[in-house]
């Protein structure tokens, strides 16, 4: 299933996409009224999810409403530095030396926008793109193997982990730069993990002004989801809806040379295969 959040008039609604249609979540929004409780509730509020959808109440057109961020503000947005072999390379060539071992970041949770909203310059003069496949933790995780972590996924969004460059490395963890608000916008919506048969094989893009910046597969990580997942729960526990940014590939503006930030005006445009596309516009 495809979940997400809309705004109908002043109110926030939960809905699930079938075709161009969402089938608005209202006959159980008592129960589970935000995203966050059907990620908690598991398979028995999938189960409602499901009901809901085949009696079909209450539908919109897709086109007649502005999606928001498909993930209420979750307890955390980590995400992983240099995940990508040639993204790693690009790295070293600016002074960026290769992480020893799986290289995590906070993303402040206020920074999460909806999948066309503005992105905000704010004070940074060197602001970049980075597009990833981003997880959303279902059952929480601690001390998790690799190889039972995919049973702790509830699904897989979209995500631009917009970065302040010149601000990214005021402080050693990164998240100074990684944080402005607007800078970590995410949808269209949760792809339920059931619909993704392998995460490792998935095509991933972005675009500037329709110029390709950015192509590659999430088969070229370094470190796959379930190793992340297994690294991070060591630590501490991954909790119903954290989410987890997967690592972007190369081509990012401050890579190239010579190096080409966002500027107002310009549309980016992040899309990752079997789940959809999110384009923001960055304004000032």
């Amino acid at each position: 299933m495809k979940l997400l959040r809309f705004q109908d008039g002043s109110k926030v609604c939960l809905g699930a996409l079938e075709g161009e249609t969402i089938v608005a979540l209202d006959p159980i929004s008592q129960d589970y009224p935000t995203m966050l409780s059907i990620i908690a509730g598991g398979e028995a509020a999938l189960a409602r999810v499901r009901e809901v959808v085949a009696r079909r109440e209450r539908t919109v057109p897709l086109v007649d409403v502005r999606l928001l961020a498909p993930l209420e503000r979750p307890g955390k947005f980590l995400a992983i530095g240099m995940n990508y072999r040639k993204h790693i390379a690009e790295s070293e060539r600016l002074g960026v030396p290769k992480p020893q071992q799986q290289y995590w970041f906070n993303k402040q949770t206020s920074c999460i926008s909806g999948p066309f909203d503005d992105i905000v310059t704010s004070v940074t003069e060197k602001l970049d793109y980075e597009v990833e496949l981003a997880a959303v933790i279902g059952l929480p995780a601690k001390g998790v193997d690799a190889q039972n972590a995919h049973q702790h996924v509830f699904g897989y969004t979209v995500c631009n982990d917009v970065s302040a460059r010149d601000w990214q490395f005021h402080s050693p963890t990164f998240t100074m730069g990684k944080s402005f608000d607007t800078h970590g916008p995410i949808g269209p919506w949760i792809v339920t993990a059931d619909e993704i048969a392998d995460p490792h094989a998935l095509g991933l893009r972005c675009s500037v002004n329709g110029e390709l910046r950015q192509e590659s597969n999430t088969s070229e990580m370094v470190f796959s989801l379930w190793e992340q997942i297994a690294y991070l729960s060591t630590a501490f526990t991954l909790e119903s809806g954290d989410l987890i940014a997967t690592g972007t590939p190369e081509g990012v503006g401050v890579a190239m040379n010579p190096q080409v930030f966002l500027q107002p005006g310009d549309v980016v445009r992040c899309e990752v295969d079997g789940i959809g596309a999110i384009e923001n516009r960055v304004v000032v």
